[in-house]
């Protein structure tokens, strides 16, 4: 197993009418976050079995991969690398976060990030340094705040909710629809595992957390309480908004899908 052979059956997978509509899905115009992201077209079904079929390629073949052009190849090595770290030792755990950490510019879409970030920078989290959040969180990097909110995902889910909401409160001004999603998201998972703990972060910040993000908080909540929560009423307090700041603050924020 190669990485010639591997990028030779990518290719041969692809359709171009596949490609297009990735294409488009993931946003490659001109101005978009996907900007001249190449898709060759490969299903996602075809796109795992290959990454299971070539798991045991190596970390110089991999990091290779990862920089390579065709957004299918990228995530390729990235599914090959969370396999990777999932059944390695610490030592290879080690370099292939760093090398992880070293390549965020070619993990530059949200299923990029989303596929590999709680596998990777999540699972280190629970017995790493958890350091490299706050950089993560303050980067110029659209895709490295990203990996620094969803990562904290597998913190929550072992009940630890302290550092996703300490990174959702330093991307609450962040004017980007894809990372509003995010920290909704994650949000939304710290309250299925302590909800008095997501409440009181809504309700502490309600003026700043962007409108999506907080559809996506409280997506569990049940309706009636949900509705008070959007209105900004929380137990028998209500949240006096300073609605033309948040209209105000709005309008400059990108509105894209993911």
């Amino acid at each position: 197993m190669t990485i010639v052979a591997l990028k030779r059956e990518l290719k041969a997978a692809g359709t171009a009418e596949r490609a297009v509509g990735a294409a488009r899905y993931f946003k490659t115009g001109v101005g978009e976050y996907g900007e001249g992201d190449v898709f060759i077209g490969v299903a996602a079904p075809v796109l795992h079995a290959l990454a299971k079929r070539y798991k045991t390629l190596s970390l110089t073949e991999l990091e290779k991969l990862l920089a390579a052009r065709e957004h299918e190849m990228r995530s390729a090595a990235l599914l090959i690398l969370v396999a990777q770290y999932k059944k390695g030792d610490e030592v290879l755990r080690r370099e292939i976060l760093d090398l992880y950490l070293r390549n965020t510019q070619y993990i530059n879409n949200w299923d990029l990030v989303d596929c590999s970030c709680r596998e990777i920078v999540g699972i280190h989290l629970r017995t790493g340094s958890r350091r490299l959040l706050a950089k993560l969180a303050k980067s110029k990097s659209l895709w490295e705040r990203r990996i620094a909110m969803v990562s904290t995902m597998a913190l929550v889910w072992d009940g630890d909710v302290e550092d996703a909401l300490r990174v959702a409160e330093m991307l609450l001004d962040d004017r980007h629809d894809l990372i509003h999603k995010a920290t909704g998201w994650v949000l939304r998972e710290v309250g299925d595992v302590d909800r008095a703990a997501l409440v009181g972060f809504l309700e502490k910040h309600y003026e700043r957390v962007p409108r999506t993000a907080l559809r996506y908080a409280i997506e569990h909540i049940p309706p009636q309480e949900r509705k008070k929560m959007l209105a900004g009423e929380f137990g028998n307090q209500r949240v006096i908004a300073v609605r033309a700041a948040r209209t105000s603050a709005g309008s400059g924020r990108t509105r894209k899908s993911a």
